[in-house]
């Protein structure tokens, strides 16, 4: 039996009463929480999955979309203290831009005193400070969906649609906003296990950038490639959804 799990808006997904661990996954520039909507039936019954839904999409398509990934990682932050209450240890799951929200998040919980158990990253490498690459400026519509279609050419077709584009575009606009300001000062070292995943043909996360995250953890990570591309989570879920059940227990 399961009880409701998304006390906030922030959080879609159920929990159980004897979960030992908590996922949270934390979606790609212009996804949903509804990316990982199959992945509780097929993870252990010990294991609850939430996952993180953004402004600015599905069902809340008509809340604001946050200035910087920093505000967004505030309010993600307090979800998560507030739903990991006397609950199972948490591990943040992030794909692409989510592995920039889940470092975030990581930070802020382990400063509430709830760090979480294990951080997973995966399809993008670790944030870079200022002090290492200037904040530029936000790519423009064209810039946006070229990159869109390179890396998710079906997926890219929705934002063709002439009913849905201007519908599902604000959000994926404002991720990109986000990602190009994002310059975290400091550059925190956190001090739990990474493990970074990624995809053996990504065009924008070569399989050399997942080791980047040994430098914002005070541990060597676990670095996993599977075959495929930027998406690669598709097609090698069970694969994906087995490595961590395995690292979970």
């Amino acid at each position: 039996m399961t009880v409701p799990g998304t006390r906030s808006r922030w959080l879609r997904g159920t929990r159980s009463p004897g979960a030992r661990t908590l996922l949270v996954c934390f979606p790609h520039a212009g996804g949903a929480a509804g990316f990982f909507r199959d992945w509780a039936a097929l993870t252990p019954p010990w294991l609850d999955v939430l996952a993180v839904q953004y402004p600015g999409r599905q069902d809340r398509l008509n809340d604001p979309c946050p200035a910087t990934l920093e505000e967004l990682a505030d309010t993600v932050a307090e979800a998560l203290v507030r739903e990991a209450a006397d609950g199972p240890p948490l591990t943040l799951f992030g794909h692409s831009m989510g592995s920039a929200v889940a470092y975030e998040v990581a930070g802020r919980l382990a400063d509430a005193g709830i760090a979480p158990a294990r951080l997973v990253v995966s399809g993008r490498g670790r944030p870079r400070g200022p002090h290492e690459l200037a904040p530029r400026a936000a790519p423009d519509d064209d810039e946006i969906l070229r990159h869109v279609r390179t890396l998710d050419p079906a997926g890219a077709a929705l934002y063709d649609h002439p009913d849905l584009r201007p519908v599902i575009m604000p959000a994926l606009r404002a991720d990109f906003r986000m990602l190009a300001a994002h310059r975290p000062v400091p550059l925190r070292r956190l001090a739990v296990p990474v493990t970074a995943c990624g995809g053996d043909r990504d065009p924008v996360c070569p399989v050399a950038e997942l080791s980047s995250w040994s430098d914002v953890t005070s541990r060597e990570p676990e670095v996993r490639v599977f075959e495929g591309g930027h998406f690669y989570l598709t097609p090698r879920k069970t694969d994906v959804l087995a490595l961590l059940a395995a690292r979970l227990v």
